[in-house]
């Protein structure tokens, strides 16, 4: 059986290893693209979006990590 197209927020919360109330946050403040469905406003992501947002947080990560390199103690 496929995959489905869109998670639900909790889905998304355990491939995160997050909060639910994390990943509310999250699309809320649309750091990671959502929709609203159904009468009653439910949020679905994309597992593309998902995987996509994923991609780019290891990117920011690496980053960050080269501007800010590890140094040993005994450096300074």
């Amino acid at each position: 059986m496929a995959e489905p197209r869109f998670l639900l927020l909790s889905d998304v919360a355990t491939e995160l290893n997050v909060s639910e109330s994390q990943v509310y946050h999250m699309v809320r403040s649309g750091e990671l693209p959502a929709i609203k469905i159904g009468g009653r406003g439910q949020w679905r992501v994309e597992r593309a979006r998902l995987e996509k947002y994923i991609e780019d947080k290891y990117a920011e990560t690496a980053a960050w990590v080269a501007q800010n390199p590890l140094t040993p103690p005994d450096a300074e």
